[in-house]
């Protein structure tokens, strides 16, 4: 229960691409006692050593991001409403009438022109982030002024629940698998590991590879989570992962071809702790991985992610069964990758 109630305060922190402050914060707190040593480098990256039973045969980079999709003000109208941008990849479609944070604690709305006033061409078509605004209640520019400007954050107000077999919550993405490496860190390692909590995933991939330069890795492993379309209207076929099927491991995205032995090698580290495990029968989005594996002469790179209904929205939907069998997953990964005979990496 440790790892949802940090999950919890993970997903309600507040921190879009760039501003991870919050969230960092609470990392920090929880992983003092247990890293040997930690850095935070100059974008924001948490880099922690933990030491393990053994020394490890290679340095392995476990990776998950801080950072959640959300909204800047960019301009503030002389009727006191303010226009925005989206800050990594949103839906549009889910935005109109969400209840929004902005700057330090400024409560709005996201409007839009009243559905009386539609034309009938525009009552099924996806609103243009041109026509919407935040409303804050603001009569004036001078009142807007006073508490919020241009480049302030806008996060989703959102809420968290696990009191059944599925966990609803903002930015579940990255902040499971941030609650994962910190599961990792509390139950002790076999293995020396380095992990990595990066900034600017949403964004593109900044934090990890600066992250990945820097700790110049032989092998990582990237956790995150992925776009489950197991939904009304879907065919099967089509859904490239379901919730309470098990973590998703891919053999290849938009950005990565990931090991093949390591993927392989992800499906026996399932089996042996008893959990289920499902690849993902799909190709499409990406990950901190996208960086990591061609950082220097390159990373030998696996991902293990969770299916993740609604992403990139206010809300998304993970499966509390899934979130627990990927910790045991990923630990079970972890020492086979050290334990693997050949590390590639020789001159002929």
């Amino acid at each position: 229960m440790a790892e949802l109630e940090l999950l919890k305060k993970l997903s309600e922190a507040r921190g879009i691409s760039g501003r991870e402050d919050e969230v960092r914060e609470i990392i920090l707190d929880e992983i003092r006692p247990l890293a040997d040593k930690i850095e935070i480098t100059p974008l924001g990256n948490i880099i922690a050593l933990k030491k393990g039973k053994e020394r490890a045969p290679k340095k392995l980079m476990i990776s998950a991001h801080m950072d959640e999709a959300g909204l800047m003000v960019t301009h503030i109208t002389d009727e006191g409403l303010l226009n925005f941008v989206p800050v990594g990849e949103i839906d549009r479609r889910v935005l109109p009438g969400k209840s929004v944070t902005v700057g330090e604690n400024v409560r709005g709305v996201i409007g839009l022109k009243p559905i009386h006033l539609l034309k009938k061409d525009e009552m099924s078509k996806s609103i243009p982030l041109s026509k919407l605004y935040i409303d804050i209640g603001a009569a004036s520019r001078e009142e807007a002024e006073k508490a919020v400007k241009p480049g302030d954050e806008v996060t989703f107000d959102s809420v968290f629940d696990a009191s059944g077999k599925a966990i609803k919550g903002r930015a579940l993405g990255g902040r499971a698998g941030c609650a994962i490496l910190i599961g990792m860190m509390r139950h002790g390692l076999k293995y020396d590991a380095v992990f990595a909590f990066t900034v600017q995933e949403e964004t593109g991939l900044c934090g990890s590879e600066t992250a990945a330069y820097g700790v110049h890795p032989a092998a990582a492993i990237v956790v995150d989570a992925t776009a489950a379309a197991d939904v009304p209207g879907v065919s099967r076929e089509r859904q490239a992962c379901r919730l309470g099927e098990g973590p998703v491991v891919p053999f290849m995205d938009k950005r990565t071809i990931y090991d093949r032995a390591y993927y392989d090698m992800a499906f026996r580290a399932a089996e042996k702790a008893g959990v289920k495990c499902q690849a993902k029968q799909d190709i499409a989005g990406g990950n901190d991985a996208g960086a990591i594996h061609v950082s220097r002469e390159g990373v030998r790179t696996a991902a293990v992610s969770l299916p993740c209904r609604y992403l990139h929205s206010a809300v998304g939907v993970i499966s509390r069964e899934d979130f627990y069998a990927a910790i045991k997953l990923i630990e079970g990964l972890a020492e086979m990758i050290e334990e693997e005979r050949s590390d590639r990496h020789t001159l002929c």
